[in-house]
C-alpha cells in the first residue's frame, strides 16, 4: 500500500519549484491532489494532467492563499469535489528581498500576505472538515531564514518565523482532535528561483553546507510526505529543517 493511499491533500503553490516537488510526491504514493496557482495558468494545467499520470485524481484551482474569502471559497471547493481534506501543505510564498533601510512599506505587507497570512487563511478554513473528521495534517512550509534570520530578509524571516510560532500555537489547539501540525524549514533548494545565481554564489553556499551539495525540492518533498502519512502520527507542533546540515 503506498504511504498517502486514498488521502486528500491541498498544496498551495504547487505550479513549481518545492510546491511542484510536493505535488509528484503525494500522486506517486497515492493521494489524490489539489492543488493551487495564482499566475501561472499553463503551469498548472500541466501539471494537472502530469499528476493523473499516476492514477489518482487531481484538480488545479486558481486561487490567490492571501485572499481570506478565496482561501475559505478554495476549501468549500474542494470538499464539493473530493470529500473531504486530510493534508494541507501550506507552500504558497513569495519574496521581495532588500535591506530593511530600503525596504517599502508594500514589500513588507506583500511578503506577510502571501507567506504568513495564506497560512492563517486556509488552515481557518481546512480545520472545518478536519475537526469534523477527528484527523488531519497541516505541513506549514518556512524556512531556516525564519530559524536563524538572513541579510536584505527581514520580511521574509519574519514571515517565516510567525509560521513556526503559527505552527506551534495550531498543534496545540487541535492534538486534541487528532489534527496534527508541523513546518519544515528548507535551506538553500535548488528551484527555479536560485537558478539565477551565479555559479560563485552557489558554490559558496555549497562549501557552507555540511552535506556539500543544494537540496532539492524532492529532498523537501520527502519530508513532506512523511509528516503527511500515518507514519508520523506522534508528530505535532515540530519543526523540521530541512538543510543539510546548515544549521547544525
Amino acid at each position: 500500500m503506498k504511504l498517502l493511499e486514498n488521502k486528500v491533500a491541498i498544496i498551495t503553490g504547487a505550479s513549481r519549484g518545492i510546491g511542484r516537488g510536493i505535488a509528484l510526491k503525494f500522486a506517486q504514493e497515492g493521494a489524490n491532489i489539489a492543488f493551487t496557482y495564482l499566475s501561472s495558468v499553463e503551469k498548472g494545467l500541466a501539471l494537472e494532467k502530469e499528476l493523473e499520470t499516476y492514477g489518482i485524481k487531481a484538480k488545479g484551482y486558481q486561487s490567490d492563499a492571501a485572499d481570506f474569502k478565496a482561501a475559505d471559497d478554495l476549501v468549500t471547493a474542494v470538499v464539493a469535489e473530493f470529500g473531504t481534506v486530510d493534508i494541507l501543505v501550506n507552500n504558497a510564498g513569495i519574496t521581495r528581498d532588500t535591506l530593511l533601510m530600503r525596504m517599502s512599506e508594500q514589500q513588507w505587507d506583500e511578503v506577510m500576505n502571501a507567506n504568513l497570512k495564506s497560512v492563517f487563511n486556509l488552515t481557518k478554513a481546512v480545520q472545518k472538515p478536519m475537526l469534523k473528521q477527528r484527523k488531519g495534517s497541516i505541513i506549514n512550509m518556512s524556512s531556516v531564514v525564519g530559524v536563524k534570520g538572513n541579510p536584505g530578509q527581514s520580511n521574509y524571516a519574519a514571515s517565516k518565523a510567525g509560521i513556526i510560532g503559527f505552527t506551534k500555537s495550531v498543534a496545540l489547539e487541535l492534538g486534541s482532535r487528532n489534527i496534527r501540525s508541523n513546518a519544515i524549514a528548507p535551506g538553500f533548494i535548488e528551484t527555479e528561483m536560485t537558478g539565477a545565481l551565479d555559479e560563485k554564489t552557489v558554490q559558496g553556499w555549497r562549501d557552507a553546507i555540511p552535506l556539500k551539495r543544494v537540496g532539492t525540492a524532492e529532498d523537501v518533498a520527502n519530508v513532506t510526505a512523511f509528516l503527511a502519512s500515518d507514519n508520523s502520527a506522534y508528530v505535532t507542533g515540530q519543526v523540521i529543517n530541512v538543510c543539510g546540515g546548515m544549521l547544525t
